[in-house]
């Protein structure tokens, strides 16, 4: 289902009992954090805080902290919904009879639901704007998470750019630390395409426009954070989630394009060569990310709809909310994923680790030597180059079940045999890598070994017992008084 806006969402978590309204004015400065931290931990419900302290703007925060919800978000009964819905479609089909060329029309006809539509007029986003001098981002209600933060963060912002090249959209989700009433820095992390499209603008010594989206459809916030391939926009992802076209209206004072159903808009620009110290910040990684030198982001105009509610959320020591958001994206794009590296069966990417510090998959092994393909062919995937830790196993392992992953990888690795470390691109967020932004990376080879693959002895079977015994003892169980 495609909703109308954020706080229709909001009405749908309610109705279902996800949403808890807390009347107390909650401090935005550290409390709201503790509060929702716990929430998070506890497996509790999305939170809407009617009047933090000092301000008259709600705040909601912990709406994507479980797989109902982040469900919920998508549109869907399950997120894996969507991942069986991108696996058909990119089934290769080629129809021979007209029958098949029939039943290829509802797959066209949700891809033609991609694209956004631009329409003219305002929108809900619209209904107040403030420019100039009316400018005062401080008015709104934006959090400082953790005590040794550098300030006050903007924690769910969609923030659109575009190449100054090629004109093509990119929409990110970077945290954006509040300066004063109309200044921030902007956290375009190295790898980012935010950071590239701030690249090629500098390359030319022009400013880049910006523009920073709160709330809307869900399926746009997570679209957002969506590790989509190149040439595929983030608001035509959000139109296949939500079956059904993102309408965009026109920025005021920049010439971007924006959700007409959004809460609140941010305009403005960045210069080109001009820097501020950002952070630290207490990161997903349970770590504070330190200080550094960002790109400044000048506002231009606020926008908003009358009465909205301001969409936030918190990382720190996992898990946290965004444990949902990533582990969303693990199932949706595995599909993408086995159409790269078709011998995965199943991949799992620990929430503990923070993502991108562990993958362990599950592959259909063929041929000596298998396992450091697959992890070579991972390391060189997109955002997956990140992966600091690979752990292949074999196909009829549940990478789910952590015990069983830990058992069979501890019992079946000679560490120096089916081990393969190397250097190249690390997350920025990685506090332990050699420098920023780059150092190692390593792999095991956790699967049986094969006599082609050097291994002499013999490979011991699992121990199993038989099924005639489990037969006759679930037969006879009840008359054991075990029950």
């Amino acid at each position: 289902m495609a909703y109308r806006d954020f706080q229709h969402f909001l009405e749908i978590l309610e109705q279902q009992g996800e949403l808890k309204r807390i009347s107390y004015p909650l401090d935005p400065v550290l409390e709201i954090t503790e509060v929702a931290d716990r929430v998070m931990k506890s497996g509790g419900p999305a939170l809407l805080i009617e009047g933090p302290k000092g301000y008259d703007i709600p705040v909601a925060i912990n709406t994507f902290g479980s797989r109902r919800r982040m469900s919920m978000a998508l549109g869907v009964q399950d997120f894996e919904e969507i991942a069986r819905e991108i696996e058909n479609l990119l089934k290769p089909e080629i129809p021979e009879r007209f029958i098949e060329k029939i039943g290829m029309l509802p797959k066209l006809l949700r891809l033609a639901d991609m694209p956004p539509k631009k329409r003219g007029g305002d929108g809900l986003c619209q209904q107040v704007v403030l420019t100039g001098d009316e400018v005062d981002i401080e008015k709104l209600p934006h959090l400082k998470c953790w005590p040794e933060d550098g300030g006050r963060y903007i924690t769910l912002p969609l923030v659109f750019t575009h190449d100054p090249n090629t004109g093509k959209r990119n929409v990110g989700m970077y945290r954006i630390q509040v300066l004063n009433r109309n200044t921030t820095a902007m956290h375009w992390q190295l790898h980012k395409v935010g950071a590239e499209h701030y690249r090629l603008a500098e390359e030319k010594q022009q400013p880049i426009q910006v523009a920073v989206v709160l709330g809307g459809d869900p399926a746009l916030t997570y679209s957002a954070t969506a590790p989509l391939p190149p040439g595929i926009d983030e608001m035509m992802f959000a139109g296949f989630l939500r079956r059904q076209p993102v309408e965009l209206v026109k920025c005021k004072t920049v010439d971007v394009w924006v959700p007409a159903d959004a809460e609140i808009v941010l305009e403005g620009y960045v210069n080109p060569g001009e820097r501020v110290m950002e952070g630290p910040f207490g990161d997903h990684t349970g770590y504070y990310s330190l200080a550094d030198l960002y790109p400044v982001f000048h506002v231009t105009a606020v926008t908003h709809r009358r009465n909205p509610v301001y969409p936030a959320t918190i990382v720190g020591r996992p898990p946290m909310e965004d444990a949902w958001l990533g582990k969303a994206t693990e199932r949706i794009f595995l599909p993408l994923i086995r159409l790269m590296v078709p011998e995965i069966v199943d991949m799992n990417l620990p929430v503990e680790a923070c993502f991108h510090n562990l993958a362990i998959v599950s592959i259909k092994k063929r041929y000596p030597g298998h396992a450091f393909k697959v992890m070579n062919a991972l390391w060189g995937l997109g955002q997956l180059m990140f992966t600091k830790i690979i752990i292949v196993v074999d196909d009829d392992v549940n990478v789910h079940d952590m015990y069983e992953v830990i058992w069979r990888f501890t019992n079946n690795i000679d560490p120096e045999r089916d081990m393969l470390v190397t250097r190249g691109p690390i997350d920025v967020l990685d506090h332990a890598s050699r420098m920023l932004g780059f150092g190692s990376k390593i792999g095991f080879d956790a699967t049986r070994k094969w006599p082609s693959e050097g291994f002499t002895r013999e490979w011991p079977e699992v121990i199993t017992m038989s099924p005639e015994v489990k037969q006759r003892i679930d037969q006879i169980w009840h008359q054991l008084g075990l029950d």
